[in-house]
């Protein structure tokens, strides 16, 4: 199995631990409905899913993400909540400022549905 191409990592064993995460912050809808409802809402915007194309290799601040695609602080931050929300993206630990980064449900989003169009 190939590695994943950020971290050299396993990507299997990377999703077991951002579950194991999830479940320690209780961020995991227990309704699975629910959590594929939430995805689906979340991602029929363009806008979110530039943002993951944006993500796809590095981490960004919202400025960054701003400039990028050129959107105000507050768009920025309310797609950025989005998405975090949806856990497709994770904010990076003790980062400053906030920085943002694909989460292995990002990650398998661009690979499996973005790639597939």
């Amino acid at each position: 199995m190939e590695g994943d191409k950020m971290t050299g990592e396993d990507p299997a064993k990377k999703k077991h631990e951002w579950m194991n995460k999830l479940k320690e912050e209780g961020k995991l809808k227990a309704n699975p409905t629910e959590d594929h409802a939430i995805g689906l809402r979340t991602l029929q915007n363009p806008t979110r899913r530039k943002i993951l194309k944006a993500l796809n290799g590095s981490s960004l601040s919202i400025e960054e993400i701003g400039d990028k695609l050129n959107l105000s602080r507050s768009e920025s931050k309310f797609h950025l909540d989005m998405l975090e929300n949806a856990l497709y993206i994770d904010k990076v630990k003790d980062s400053e400022p906030a920085m943002y980064q694909l989460s292995p449900r990002g990650e398998g989003f661009l690979a499996n549905v973005e790639e597939a169009k």
